[in-house]
């Protein structure tokens, strides 16, 4: 199985992180998609929080969520259990080989996963064949060129800088957001339609926290207290940019 380095881990501090995530609050862009009765693959579905809105939006069809992280399988299928989601279920895959047969789903979804990819044309190609004719994929991800911090103080930047730089070394390119229209076309898909939206993290903690314990598990303290210190000040203000697309397999 191909296993691609995640830079940001699963630790209790992102956790916390990523169950705040909804399909309302980060996979808006994809329920004019969704209809009762789907089957719908979500590709890196981490605790499953989002996948979770998924199962709501095509019941009684089927989803199904795949993650290369076997304690994030094992977290998604507790939560659904505990939510009593009888349609919802988790597999451990990697989105280079999706354990299904061709053409098994109408809808595949994807959430932050194809800017941590060294190779996202096959990934989408993976997915493209998977979905029937006619499906429709939902990707979204960030793009850093698009973030915005303030103030920019040296230090802030000098972290920033330092953690898309082991991101891009670890084999993403977190300037993905803005390629993924041509990600899909290349793929094979039709269709293509991207936008764009900001996440504004109230309090900044919310991701400096994160981006500081990345710092510290990785043995830079000097960009952890950074970061901690920045997001002291009072006028501190980090907003995300993210990018979606959605597109079509042909019929």
């Amino acid at each position: 199985m191909d296993k691609e380095n995640y830079t940001l881990r699963w630790d209790e501090t992102a956790m916390k992180f990523l169950v705040r995530r909804t399909l309302f609050t980060h996979g808006s862009f994809f329920i004019p998609h969704l209809q009762p009765g789907m089957s719908v693959l979500d590709c890196a579905s981490g605790p499953g929080s989002i996948t979770q809105g998924i199962a709501r939006a095509v019941a009684p069809g089927a989803v199904v969520g795949i993650d290369m992280s076997a304690s994030q399988v094992a977290l998604g299928t507790e939560r659904a259990r505990t939510a009593g989601m009888s349609n919802l279920s988790f597999r451990e895959a990697s989105v280079y080989e999706l354990p299904f047969a061709d053409a098994s789903f109408d809808a595949v979804f994807s959430h932050a996963l194809f800017e941590h990819l060294s190779d996202p044309v096959r990934a989408a190609r993976e997915c493209l064949r998977v979905l029937k004719p006619g499906g429709v994929i939902g990707v979204v991800t960030p793009d850093w060129d698009g973030f915005i911090f303030s103030p920019e103080t040296p230090a802030m930047v000098a972290a920033a800088r330092e953690y898309q730089d082991t991101q891009n070394r670890n084999g993403g390119d977190v300037r993905t957001g803005r390629k993924l229209g041509a990600i899909l076309t290349a793929a094979g898909f039709v269709e293509a339609r991207m936008q764009a939206r900001y996440e504004n993290f109230e309090p900044v903690t919310i991701i400096t926290d994160l981006l500081a314990g990345h710092f510290e598990r990785e043995g830079q303290p000097e960009h952890a207290a950074a970061l901690r210190e920045w997001a002291d000040l009072p006028e501190a203000f980090f907003a995300e940019a993210w990018v979606s697309c959605v597109a079509r397999k042909r019929d």
